[in-house]
């Protein structure tokens, strides 16, 4: 009988000490600003309206209500602080915190490794760094310079359709035509691999991306699926895997065209690609060597070539196309850039290197359009040391959203943050701004390595489509948005256009 009682007295104890850790670390996270609801079974997840409209607005009143940051939980379990001002998001960016990973609940991020896999986004630490170090060369000054003419071609390619829809004075859906040139440009530019991606019927791999995103999306709202032998047997999970594997063989097909290339080359080609001291993104993950000697392994080299593909199409497509949506609803911003171009251009139907710094109105619409309808959402880290927000501490371990939209609309940092106005965005203007104020593409060491290379993309395209066409929005469509991990139309952005 005592043993009994001690073996009682002891696992009580043990449970007593676990249930006090228990409420201090939940009791850290309550004191922090936050909503007023919350369900012991879904945190606080059920009062996010969705990834919609309304999920905006119910950010709006949170950004009135709370300055600086607020805390929710993802499940009953798990906290998250969202920080979305100036002052709480960059002492977060500044410090080395990590993407967050788990080992038993699947995070935001491990959703996506059965598509992405260890690539540049979604790995940390030691993995992160070798990838960032030897994908870097690939955006140099001397690699982006001869990619206007894909630019130009491309874009071209674009107008060409846009024109047919033009001639027959139809409205056209402009989302997925620039979606697809988005993916022709990355697929010549980093992979050296030509395709009729613009041209074809077959939009089977655009149409994967814009699923797997929303199916990703979906995901991090519903805590059952937070596992992920559940999620796999759910008819999404096996959706999911399914269009995984058809974006797999498209960057298995990439990979493999590009090594046939390699090894049928002469020695003089080969030793030419070899030799040079940028190599456009392929030839790297193929050609480089890591400092023990040691080759990229394939399924290292398939999860960059996912990743680039996803990430240098998808959120490009979105500021482009957002930003002629956006000059189509303000025709005096459009004449505006029209008349910019036509002085810049003259008759030529080429956009030049030397023409982007001149594109100064153009690239503040872009800017703008970038504000209003942030291509990246959010993006989230794991504090790896305890911060002090505003006298609030932000506990060691936490996960932190940085909510990139609502930092871009934050009332207590912009004036008027719901209209369109290119104009504060003026150079003497943005000199002005706090540094963390603007961030499509994040800041800190984990910035996008490929903003520049985006940038030359969407004002060539802007600038020419602008040049060759006066947009007008169809009266009859309402556009929704869709804050997924890139911001999406919800049922697309129909768009009419008449020649210059």
């Amino acid at each position: 009988m005592w043993l009994e009682t001690v073996i009682a007295v002891v696992v009580g104890a043990i449970l007593w000490r676990y249930l006090r850790q228990y409420a201090e670390y939940r009791r850290q996270y309550f004191i922090l600003p936050g909503h007023d609801r919350y369900s012991y079974l879904y945190g606080s997840i059920k009062l996010y309206p969705g990834f919609n409209e309304e999920g905006l607005a119910f950010d709006m009143d949170t950004l009135k209500r709370h300055k600086y940051l607020c805390h929710w939980w993802a499940g009953p379990v798990t906290p998250v602080v969202s920080v979305y001002h100036p002052d709480s998001v960059h002492p977060v960016l500044k410090s080395s915190a990590p993407k967050p990973r788990s080992s038993f609940l699947v995070s935001f991020y491990d959703m996506g490794l059965p598509w992405l896999g260890e690539g540049l986004i979604l790995s940390n630490g030691s993995k992160w760094a070798k990838s960032r170090r030897l994908l870097t060369p690939a955006f140099h000054f001397d690699i982006l310079k001869p990619y206007m003419a894909v630019y130009n071609s491309c874009a071209n390619t674009m107008l060409t359709k846009m024109e047919a829809f033009s001639v027959k004075e139809e409205a056209f859906e402009l989302f997925d035509l620039i979606d697809k040139l988005a993916l022709d440009v990355i697929l010549q530019c980093a992979f050296s691999y030509q395709s009729d991606c613009q041209t074809s019927s077959d939009s089977s791999y655009t149409a994967a991306i814009v699923e797997l995103v929303t199916l990703w999306g979906e995901r991090t709202l519903s805590p059952l699926h937070f596992n992920d032998t559940l999620y796999k047997w759910s008819a999404k999970g096996k959706r999911f895997y399914e269009l995984c594997k058809l974006t797999h063989q498209m960057s298995e097909q990439i990979i493999a065209k590009r090594i046939e290339t390699l090894e049928n080359a002469d020695e003089t080609e080969l030793q030419k690609i070899v030799s040079k001291k940028t190599k456009d993104f392929l030839d790297i993950l193929l050609l480089t060597r890591t400092d023990d000697k040691d080759a990229l392994s394939p399924v290292e080299i398939r999860n960059e070539v996912d990743t680039f593909l996803f990430a240098g199409h998808d959120t490009t497509a979105s500021g482009i196309s957002w930003t002629l949506y956006s000059l189509t609803g303000h025709p005096e911003y459009q004449e505006k850039v029209y008349q910019e171009v036509k002085d810049v251009m003259g008759d030529r139907d080429t956009v030049q290197w030397t023409d982007l710094a001149s594109l100064e109105f153009t690239t503040m619409c872009i800017k703008e359009a970038m504000r209003m309808y942030s291509t990246v959402p959010s993006i989230i880290r794991t504090l790896e040391e305890q911060l002090v927000i505003h006298g609030h501490r932000i506990p060691k371990g936490s996960m932190v959203a940085i909510q990139l939209w609502m930092l871009h609309h934050n009332p207590h940092v912009w004036e008027e943050p719901l209209t369109f106005d290119p104009n504060r965005f003026h150079p003497d203007k943005q000199c002005l701004m706090d540094p963390f104020q603007f961030l499509p593409f994040s800041a800190g060491a984990r910035n996008c390595i490929g903003q520049n290379f985006a940038l030359n993309e969407m004002k060539v395209t802007v600038a020419k489509t602008i040049k060759r066409f006066r947009l007008s929005l169809d009266p009859s469509h309402e556009v929704r948005q869709v804050p997924l991990i890139t911001m999406k139309p919800e049922n697309g952005l129909m768009i009419q256009a008449s020649p210059r």
